[in-house]
């Protein structure tokens, strides 16, 4: 496109580096997950996937340029904010991983409770906004719906959580997450249908 210098064996170069990191990151959680808390280890995984996505997203920015199909600031704008959380995530669970191994596992408590904090709130956060937008929109009805989504992301979480993990654990685990899932793609699809897009808040 006219203004940009992107052609296409450029951004197809520029996929190699995020999967080069990817097949780095796979490498440590593989290694890693057996000398990390279940919480530390989160940590671990969503840094790199994070991290990865940036990368792809800058490649797709100039790939579609440089195709002269679009150019999409977003997918550019939001690598520095997700590769810096990414790596920061990343590099803190293998400095925490080396740190709880000396320590007490007592340490591991502050964590936890944090990063199930940042899951209620996130997540209560996202279907109380939710649930206020359905009212504005006249789509009262989708208020429980959206509740119910919420309490089944707890009780994912919770049976998470336990140190005991079977094969019914597992399955009744996932089954509630699917549930979940459908009940927020419900409500979600519900908002987009009803032209949630194009509606004044």
């Amino acid at each position: 496109m006219e203004g940009y210098v992107y052609t296409v064996p450029m951004a197809l170069f520029d996929y190699i580096p995020g999967i080069l990191f990817m097949i780095s990151g796979v490498l440590l959680m593989r290694s890693l997950y057996n000398k990390m808390p279940k919480g530390v280890f989160a940590c671990l995984d969503g840094g790199v996937c994070i991290a990865f996505l940036a990368g792809i997203l800058k490649a797709t920015y100039k790939l579609l340029i440089a195709l002269g199909v679009a150019a999409v600031p977003t997918l550019n704008k939001l690598f520095l904010p997700l590769e810096s959380t990414g790596l920061l995530l990343a590099g803190l669970a293998i400095v925490l991983m080396l740190v709880l191994r000396k320590r007490s596992a007592a340490l591991m408590a502050p964590l936890t409770i944090g990063l199930i904090s940042m899951m209620v709130v996130g997540l209560g956060c996202m279907c109380a906004g939710l649930s206020v937008v359905s009212k504005k929109m006249k789509k009262g009805w989708l208020i429980p719906i959206f509740v119910l989504c919420f309490f089944c992301y707890m009780g994912m979480g919770y049976l998470a959580s336990r140190p005991e993990e079977t094969a019914s654990s597992n399955w009744i685990e996932q089954g509630v997450n699917c549930f979940g899932q459908i009940l927020l793609l419900t409500g979600v699809g519900t908002l987009y249908r009803a032209g949630l897009r194009d509606f004044k808040l």
